[in-house]
């Protein structure tokens, strides 16, 4: 299983801050509150894909650490988990979006739930584990649900706003 899903574009932690830093700009209490909720649910998340890593890599003898090419890694952190993407970068703010617009924002979530979705598909793929498998098919169903309220929270958004034209601004948002 790699780090990626802690920290990388698609992880945990970017989901976590993602979320909580877009809730200050929703209009509506309901949007603040579905963000604050995955958001503080995304957190619980980190903390569960971080535990599922040092398991993984706290035991490894430096051979297989050098033989599954975790040693570059393994020099500068140990088995310690630290935010890193599949491809070596670290986590950086700049791996997530809060524009300020209701609309924009969303849409956002809504993919970036899909993402994560997708990267636990993937780590279902290499893994026949069930220490590994039962949690991260967890991990993926609240995805999905994730998806689903970020889907409502678009619903509320557009039946709110003052304008058809919602793909590109509400007017009501500028006043």
């Amino acid at each position: 299983m790699h780090i990626f899903q802690y920290g990388g574009p698609h992880g945990e932690i970017g989901a976590s801050l993602r979320y909580l830093s877009q809730r200050y700009a929703m209009p509506y209490p309901e949007l603040r509150a579905i963000l604050t909720d995955v958001g503080t649910e995304e957190l619980a998340h980190l903390e569960m894909v971080g535990t599922i890593v040092y398991q993984l890599t706290r035991n490894l003898t430096p051979e297989e650490i050098q033989k599954q090419g975790f040693d570059t890694y393994f020099v500068d952190h140990t088995t310690g988990v630290y935010p890193i993407a599949a491809s070596g970068t670290p986590f950086s703010a700049s791996t997530f979006s809060v524009s300020g617009d209701t609309i924009a924002d969303l849409n956002e979530d809504l993919a970036a739930e899909q993402k994560a979705r997708l990267s636990y598909d993937n780590i279902l793929r290499f893994t026949d584990d069930p220490d590994v498998r039962d949690p991260i098919k967890f991990l993926r169903a609240r995805e999905i649900v994730h998806y689903q309220r970020f889907g409502e929270g678009l619903r509320i958004a557009t039946d709110r706003l003052d304008s058809r034209n919602f793909y590109a601004f509400n007017p009501s948002f500028d006043k």
